[in-house]
């Protein structure tokens, strides 16, 4: 499969599968009543990670969909890595324990420094930074509000605390299948040097062939572009795994 991973996303508000755009949540479209069913079907088509996101967590700042979540990290041979909302060390080892494989820790790097190096020192590469950002900027809170760092500063610190993974998205274009911002995703895996999933935007098989071709880049997160058929996984699986 080389060393690009394309990762399915699945957001879940209200028990249900959903999408916004730009993260705004009165501009939600459910797509799925059911955020197993769609994990299966992602797994079945080949998937070999998952992303779920708990957007109900996120907005609440406590995990409040984990179930979903549990349910098909335990069902399912996909792996899952899973953000939205993570807050105390219970709830990344209640997620760990449950068979998630990975967990994202976004807004607390911000809030919490000290809880996430931590984290970073406990668990490794079982947690992944989620650096959400706005012209450069991190937003945190469920993209309600933007912060006076710059995503490369707090990338480059929290890889000198032991961070492996990075999943960056540009706020601006998520949801709007508009276009991954390259540029900035390059950037942040130079300033770092590690593994940098790239997530928001992606409307087309050649956006991840863009992002597989620059050096830094091990992943994209595709949302909206297979719920509205933009591309099926199966053939994103083919074109970009047989390079």
């Amino acid at each position: 499969m080389g060393d690009f991973t394309i990762y399915p996303a699945i957001d879940i508000r209200g028990g249900k599968c959903v999408r916004l755009m730009q993260g705004d949540y009165s501009r939600e479209t459910i797509y799925g009543d059911s955020p197993f069913e769609m994990a299966q079907s992602f797994a079945q088509a080949g998937a070999s990670w998952i992303h779920m996101v708990d957007l109900d967590g996120a907005k609440e700042g406590r995990i409040v969909n984990h179930q979903h979540v549990l349910k098909t990290a335990s069902e399912l041979s996909s792996s899952v890595q899973v953000g939205g909302g993570i807050r105390t060390e219970e709830e990344v080892a209640a997620y760990l324990e449950g068979g998630v494989d990975r967990v994202i820790l976004g807004s607390s790097a911000i809030s919490q420094p000290e809880f996430v190096k931590k984290m970073l020192r406990t668990y490794g590469n079982k947690i992944a930074i989620g650096l959400d950002a706005k012209n450069g900027y991190v937003s945190t809170e469920g993209w309600l509000q933007t912060s006076k760092v710059r995503a490369v500063d707090l990338g480059r610190e929290l890889a000198g605390e032991g961070a492996e993974v990075f999943i960056f998205t540009d706020i601006s274009t998520d949801g709007m299948l508009s276009g991954p911002n390259v540029r900035a995703t390059a950037e942040l895996a130079e300033a770092t040097g590690k593994e940098i999933i790239a997530s928001g935007g992606v409307s087309s098989i050649e956006d991840l062939l863009s992002l597989k071709k620059q050096h830094g880049i091990a992943g994209s997160i595709v949302g909206k572009a297979l719920y509205t058929g933009q591309f099926t996984l199966e053939n994103a699986f083919k074109e970009v795994y047989s390079l």
